[in-house]
């Protein structure tokens, strides 16, 4: 992936692919499941995107470092709105998704929960 990796398509998808938490390698290394992206018809560079777990990992990881500290120090109504951003994001779709934000928020399933019937509740009002 050396010669590839001052390609122009490189940089462009580079931010995005770091943010998804994905890996890029070399078009000869991608599997089936792998995403290639070519340029004016060659193939320049293959996306290994993350399992579903680890993108929540990986969204967790970079809420934190918007919020600066963990995000089990945040007060309650940030939490509330990491818990909202998160929905958002589709994170309670992933198994375990809301035991994983609990203990990232270093709360309890149960207020997880909670946070999310009131952000539901207030949004059939």
């Amino acid at each position: 992936m050396t010669e590839a990796a001052d390609h122009p398509l490189v940089a462009a998808v580079k931010p995005l692919v770091d943010a998804m938490g994905a890996e890029l390698l070399g078009p000869e290394q991608a599997q089936a499941d792998d995403v290639v992206l070519a340029w004016e018809g060659e193939d320049v560079i293959a996306v290994r995107l993350p399992q579903l777990s680890d993108s929540l990992d990986h969204i967790l990881a970079a809420m934190e470092r918007r919020h600066g500290r963990p995000l089990a120090e945040l007060d309650r109504r940030t939490k509330q709105e990491v818990v909202r951003t998160l929905e958002a994001r589709g994170a309670f779709s992933v198994r375990h998704g809301v035991e994983t934000v609990a203990g990232a928020l270093g709360v309890s399933r149960f207020t997880v929960y909670n946070y999310l019937n009131r952000e539901n509740g207030s949004k059939a009002e």
